[in-house]
């Protein structure tokens, strides 16, 4: 190569300097300057992976308290097969209106539906007749119930001589789908 420059005259020389020049910088330009912020790229997406595996990190390691917790949620509550349900439920609320001195003037059919993995809730809408301390006493009672019964809507407005209070009450309970290690218990102890 640099008997190759020695032979060429001082300005083909300068001129061949100037074409490899000219290449160099092209080259340059095509193919290193668009990767000059590939290493800041790269950062950011280590960086990025690294919070995401901390995160799943975290989350498995969580995994005991979430299963302690899945375990307590299954033996919650009681248990109650399905097409008893409506029965028990009345008769939760029926057994709460006796001991109060509620009276229950109507109790349609129940209605029953369910989103959760755990509980199938039972929807009972009642019209009741009572004094006010009478109503907070019952409320209480099956706000203590197993089945975990929950007033969803109360319309309360005075009866016609204004001695009692008339109440239209949607009452919720939730009753488990799959019998818990509560019923595995009580079975074992009844027999």
């Amino acid at each position: 190569m640099k008997k190759y420059f020695e032979q060429l005259r001082p300005m083909e020389r300068r001129l061949a300097v100037g074409v490899i020049v000219v290449v160099l910088l092209v080259v340059n330009y095509v193919m290193i300057w668009p990767h000059f912020g590939d290493w800041g790229n790269l950062d950011g997406k280590i960086q990025q992976e690294r919070q995401t595996l901390q995160s799943y990190k975290d989350t498995i390691d969580q995994m005991p308290m979430v299963q302690q917790k899945l375990k307590k949620f299954q033996n919650e509550g009681e248990f109650v097969a399905q097409p008893d349900q409506a029965i028990s439920f009345l008769g939760t609320i029926q057994g709460r209106a006796n001991d109060t001195g509620v009276n229950i003037i109507s109790a349609p059919p129940s209605s029953m539906h369910t989103n959760d993995a755990f509980y199938v809730e039972r929807v009972e809408t009642i019209s009741a007749r009572a004094t006010d301390e009478q109503l907070v006493n019952f409320l209480y009672q099956l706000g203590n119930d197993p089945a975990m019964v929950r007033v969803w809507e109360l319309d309360l407005h005075p009866d016609g001589a204004r001695q009692r209070l008339e109440a239209g009450i949607t009452l919720v309970a939730s009753y488990q789908k799959t019998p818990g290690k509560n019923l595995k218990n009580a079975t074992a102890s009844a027999q």
